[in-house]
This record gives structure tokens, sequence and C-alpha cells, in this order.
């Protein structure tokens, strides 16, 4: 074979290759969103880099003023900005995790974790529930679709609203789930206007619970369930240990956290809003199996991910800066792992509250 052949060749293969690696194997695990389709949500490409290092500029540093605090929510949004399609692509259209189960897929266990929403608020045929903190409305299809009702959902990020009605279209539950872009600080909804609520791994982005909390109040009806998985530290986190307060902060850094709050706070400030905490544990705890088994996992696809975002930003496919934010989330999902694997930190500190049916008028 001559050289005109070989290179020839040569250059069919390594297309063949780049065809595999970005259009076949760059799918996401739910079909919808592709390695070729990474956006950076609404910034414009020229900007993605700097919004990442403003991103991360403000999240390495204290936040412990009230004017930090007010920042929290932009700063949140250019967070889903920058990760939505990546956590797509890699993840899926539910942005949490699930304690794995024997002999079960990690989808499989993801929609088990959601519907036991159902169960634990009641939600039934007729009633208005609250998806707190939607994101692109995984969890809000899967409830939606099992218990019959309404599930409105909100999201501080423009991006995630239009990502979440066009899965809403697809899945044919376009009318069982509206989503609406908002900060849930700050909530629209008229008093009293909800059957029910819940949060999945949403309300560790509050600078302050108990804001988002009244909220949540203030919008359910008397006597309605609410129930929020909780990002929180546990009884085994040591402040003194270095290593401890590097995990914790690595998955602050990583996850727009304006900080970590302690398991043994949440039902307090669950009381002092005015609910009635009906039961409150630790879905991570055993027999559950371990939830940062599929970050584990995911390491030999983060290898061809990083190759992936790597060749397509060369070949000016995808914004300068998503390797950058493709690597924090890999080191992110180091903190997160070891944050699991030595149990100082826990995704799904579960707490279900009721509000009182005596406190119409509150």
């Amino acid at each position: 074979m001559d050289t005109a052949a070989l290179l020839a060749t040569a250059a069919v293969l390594a297309a063949g290759v780049l065809y595999w690696f970005i259009w076949v194997m760059g799918s996401a695990e739910v079909k919808g969103k592709r390695a070729v389709d990474l956006k950076m949500g609404s910034i414009t490409k020229d900007k993605v880099q700097d919004k990442y290092k403003q991103y991360w500029s403000f999240f390495r540093r204290p936040k412990d003023t009230v004017e930090s605090s007010e920042k929290v929510p932009a700063f949140v949004d250019t967070f889903y900005n920058l990760v939505t399609d990546i956590y797509e692509w890699g993840w899926g259209q539910s942005f949490h995790f699930s304690p794995s189960v024997p002999n079960r897929s990690h989808r499989d266990a993801t929609r088990i974790h959601e519907e036991r929403v159902v169960d634990l608020i009641k939600a039934s045929p007729g009633h208005r529930i609250l998806d707190v903190g939607c994101g692109v409305g995984g969890p809000m299809r899967a409830i939606a679709a099992r218990s019959g009702s309404t599930v409105v959902g909100i999201t501080i990020n423009e991006y995630q609203v239009s990502r979440a009605r066009s899965h809403n279209r697809k899945a044919g539950l376009d009318g069982a789930c509206e989503v609406v872009c908002g900060n849930f600080l700050e909530m629209s909804f008229e008093d009293c206007s909800f059957d029910g609520a819940y949060s999945i791994e949403a309300t560790c982005h509050a600078p302050r619970l108990e804001d988002v909390y009244a909220e949540i109040y203030r919008v359910l009806k008397p006597g309605g369930l609410y129930v929020s998985y909780e990002w929180v530290t546990t009884g085994l986190f040591r402040a003194d240990d270095p290593k401890h307060v590097e995990t914790i902060q690595g998955i602050e850094r990583g996850d727009a956290l304006p900080g970590l709050r302690a398991q043994d706070q949440i039902a307090g400030v669950a009381r002092k809003v005015g609910f009635e905490v009906v039961v409150e544990r630790d879905l991570a705890l055993p027999p559950a199996g371990p939830w940062w088994t599929r970050l584990k996992m995911g390491r030999l696809a983060y290898w061809r991910n990083h190759v992936l975002v790597s060749v397509m930003t060369l070949l000016r496919l995808a914004p300068k800066g998503v390797v950058e934010v493709h690597e924090m989330l890999y080191e992110t999902a180091k903190h997160l792992t070891n944050g699991g694997e030595t149990g100082i930190f826990t995704p799904m500190h579960m707490i279900l509250c009721r509000k009182p049916i005596d406190k119409a008028s509150a």
C-alpha cells in the first residue's frame, strides 16, 4: 500500500474514531443530550470562561456576610448555566443521588428514590404539588406519572425551564407538569395554594434554610405535607480534622453551596417556621446501598468525556471553559465520594413536615 493510500486509510479511521467518541459514546444515559450539544445554558460561547472564573472566585471566598448571601442566587444561576448540559449528558435528567439497589440499574434506583415522595406526602390525583428547585424536571415527571397529581416546579435558571418544558412535552406530561422560573426564596405563588411540596437536594443552595422553609410553609395548605432530601454534614464530621474540612469545602465549592448545614440543625429550622416534624431520618444509612458507587464507577467515563470536551474545544465545537468546568465537577465527585465513604456527609437526610391545620391564617 502506497503512502497516499495509508494516509487516506488513517484519515478514515481517525474520522470513525472521532464519530464514535462524540456522536455514539457521547450520548447521555437519557436520550436528548449529546456531547456536541453542550451549550453552557444561556451563556454565550465567548463568556463561558469568564463566567466560570467569576463563579470559582466567589465560591472560594468566605460567604458569611449579608452582601455575599445576597449574591448567592445569581451565582447559583451561573452554576446551573455552566453544568446543566454536562449533567444531562453524563448523568441524565435527575440531578440528585439515590441509594443503590441490588440488581437494579441506576435509573431504576433513581426512580424508586423519587417515587418515595409520592407516598410520603400522600400525593394523589387532583392534588397540586410543588417541586422546590426542579432542575430539568426528572423527579417531577416521575412523581406526576406515579401520583396523577399536577406538579409545578420552580427553578432559578431560565435554561433549565426550557429544558424541563421540552422534556415534559416529549414525555407527554406537559399537561401534568408546569415549570416556572423564579427564586424559591421569594416565590410568586399565592398563600395556601399547594396540597403538598417536596425538594430533592435543592434547598442546600439557600444561604438561610429558614427562608426557603418559610416560603414553602406559606404556600402550603393547612394540613399539607412537605418532604425534603437535604445535603448535610453528619455527626461523624469533625471541624478540627483538616481532611474532613477539605472534603466538605470541596463539596461546597464544586456545587454552588453557601455552606453545608449540620444534620441535627434541620428539624429545628423546620419547627422555627411553624412546621410539625413528622419523621426524620438519613436515607443513606444501611440497609440502603452506597449512593456514591455511581461516582466511583464513572471514573472511566470521566476520562472518555475529558478527551471529548478537550477535542471539541480544540475543534471549536464547544466553548472555552468547558474543560475547566468538567475538571471542577470531577474534583467535586472525588470529594463527594470521600464524604460518603467516611460517613461525614449525606445528600439524603430526609425530613417530612406538616403544616398544622389550626394555623390556616399563618
